[in-house]
């Protein structure tokens, strides 16, 4: 035997692991959830409502048949035609008797030559899914290589970051850089979408963002410059909004450019406060003005960055963990480190959400001034 086969990891067993889906799989759960996925993705809003008012008799085959046509319109024209006559062997199937003449034709062989095609057609989709997964997982990896890998240390702070994707690839941007001794930039972003497309043009603002933000002292003229590149460069109605914070070492000051991104929360002694609102979204408008906000922060107070995917985070009922219950939450967090604060946020957020599957990215920035 070669050292090659010998180091060859050994497959498992498909008893030991259909034995183990059976057992821990969660099978019900899972099933309600794709089925929901599956009218999800197929459905327009338009077709659901129209479900609605259908009793449940009419309503099955209804949505029945709109999946199988939305399915079918999808396919590739070879598929489609395969999946159409595996179809109609499988229902040809079975035998015709004739009793006064005796006369029986067996067409039983129709309905095994039917479901090879549509294995065929699955197998086929299976491998375009498989081999579409494996490119989404390469640059997940790609991704997450360009994101970092730990928090940034500053005199004086505690800054915390993370972000979790829905997909296997997401649209928000975390992101530190040092720009000298003496400042250091801190990025949230989100990009309209999600997937694979807004992944892409994450990398591309996260790249602009880079080589540009230690040519500018201002930060409303960083803000025109980059909205005059992702106007240039970007897909038409794509956009991104972004908070970007300059922190310095032993300082309270803070400077922030938010360019169409939700406020940012302030955690102080006296109460919660909003920030105010930034200028349009980087893409929207070619002549966008931009505003450099600024910030004094105290000994013990926060400030948090954080996307849409928090607030609008949904359990299986559909209900959205929402900005009431973020707010009702944030007074208990008072005290606690930065690191504990995040930590904490997103503990309540999986609690809410249970086993939904997201449908956002979730990005948080928590900065805590500690002197």
């Amino acid at each position: 035997m070669s050292d090659q086969s010998k180091n060859r990891p050994s497959e498992p067993r498909l008893s030991k692991t259909l034995g183990e889906d059976i057992r821990h799989g969660d099978l019900v759960r899972t099933l309600r959830r794709d089925w929901d996925e599956l009218k999800e993705f197929y459905l327009d809003q338009d077709r659901k409502q129209r479900l609605q008012v259908l009793g449940r008799l009419k309503r099955f085959f209804v949505m029945s048949w709109w999946l199988l046509k939305a399915l079918l319109l999808r396919l590739t024209p070879l598929r489609r035609v395969l999946l159409l006559l595996g179809i109609f062997l499988i229902i040809q199937s079975g035998s015709i008797t004739f009793r006064a003449d005796q006369l029986v034709i067996d067409t039983g062989d129709l309905g095994k030559i039917g479901s090879v095609l549509l294995l065929f057609v699955l197998m086929l989709e299976l491998k375009d899914k498989l081999l579409a997964q494996s490119e989404l997982q390469a640059g997940r990896s790609v991704q997450r290589a360009l994101l970092p890998t730990d928090n940034p240390k500053v005199a004086g702070w505690e800054l915390w970051l993370s972000t979790r994707p829905a997909n296997e690839v997401g649209g928000d941007l975390v992101d530190y850089l040092v720009i000298d001794a003496t400042r250091l930039g801190v990025v949230l972003g989100d990009v309209a979408g999600k997937g694979l497309r807004a992944a892409l043009l994450m990398v591309k603002l996260q790249a602009t963002l880079r080589a540009l933000a230690a040519d500018f002292t201002s930060l409303a003229e960083l803000g025109t410059k980059l909205n005059t590149i992702l106007r240039r460069d970007g897909l038409p109605d794509s956009f991104a909004s972004m908070v970007y914070v300059e922190v310095r070492p032993n300082s309270g000051h803070l400077r922030l450019l938010n360019a169409g991104h939700m406020p940012p929360l302030l955690l102080k002694d006296a109460g919660i406060t909003e920030m105010p609102r930034g200028a349009a979204a980087l893409g929207v408008l070619a002549e966008a003005a931009f505003v450099e906000q600024t910030i004094e922060l105290k000994r013990g107070e926060i400030l948090l960055v954080y996307s849409d995917g928090l607030t609008e985070a949904r359990n299986e009922a559909g209900t959205f963990f929402g900005e009431e219950r973020l707010m009702s939450l944030l007074p208990t967090l008072r005290g606690l480190s930065a690191a504990e604060i995040g930590t904490r946020l997103l503990g309540e957020i999986d609690a809410f959400v249970g086993a939904a599957k997201a449908h956002d990215d979730l990005s948080l920035i928590v900065l805590r001034h500690t002197t």
